[in-house]
């Protein structure tokens, strides 16, 4: 079945599971979750899959394991189409609506050396910046961790000294959840953040690359 949005009951459901969440809400309203969060996700999902490649979705399980909150489930559905490993597009669906991404969420020490090398150097630099600058033209917000000072090695009148505070970096756009929303064309606006986040998603793909480092 095609995608047709994503029904008013998704957002119910995760509504319900801000305010319980608990395994006893999770299992009296799986079929919710089921049909009305993951089939839709997957239908969208798979309809980007020529352009953008496949999508992973992510399991409603949160670890736990080293976490002060111990609330069992996530109270979004998201999934990720990468380019490499940690690099790529996302879609989010929670309460709050419908959010999108392109880039980098998390990196390793070799990939923050790697970014602010690229980021130094004019050749690689600028480009960034005109990819920057031109998607929050257009409305996106730039996101990622950053650092409160300048990153140690550069002076704080670099001129690209915001985007080298960054240790990660990113594009989103949050969507409320509007009529729209429940009709196909919510793939079409996914669609066309994907595109746009494209040349920084590119950019990171040639710059950053995946982490070298043995996993811990």
């Amino acid at each position: 079945m095609g995608f047709t949005g994503f029904p008013d009951e998704a957002f119910l459901f995760y509504e319900g599971l801000e305010a319980d969440n608990s395994k006893t809400y999770f299992a009296r309203h799986k079929h919710l979750y089921e049909d009305c969060v993951r089939a839709p996700m997957v239908a969208l999902t798979d309809e980007l899959a020529g352009e953008f490649g496949g999508a992973q979705l992510f399991r409603p399980y949160r670890d736990v394991r080293f976490s002060k909150d111990k609330s069992p489930y996530k109270t979004h559905q998201g999934a990720f189409a990468d380019l490499m490993p940690g690099i790529g597009l996302y879609v989010e669906l929670s309460a709050a609506g419908l959010f999108t991404a392109g880039g980098v969420y998390t990196t390793a020490a070799d990939q923050v050396a790697r970014y602010r090398a690229a980021v130094d150097s004019d050749l690689s630099g600028k480009p960034l910046e005109s990819i920057t600058e031109s998607l929050v033209a257009e409305g996106y917000e730039l996101l990622g961790e950053r650092l409160k000072t300048r990153p140690r090695g550069f002076e704080e009148d670099h001129p690209r000294i915001e985007l080298l505070r960054h240790k990660s970096l990113y594009a989103g756009l949050q969507f409320e959840p509007e009529p729209w929303v429940h009709t196909g064309e919510a793939r079409e606006r996914v669609e066309r953040a994907w595109r746009s986040f494209g040349p920084l998603v590119e950019w990171l793909g040639a710059h950053v690359r995946g982490s070298e480092l043995p996993r811990r």
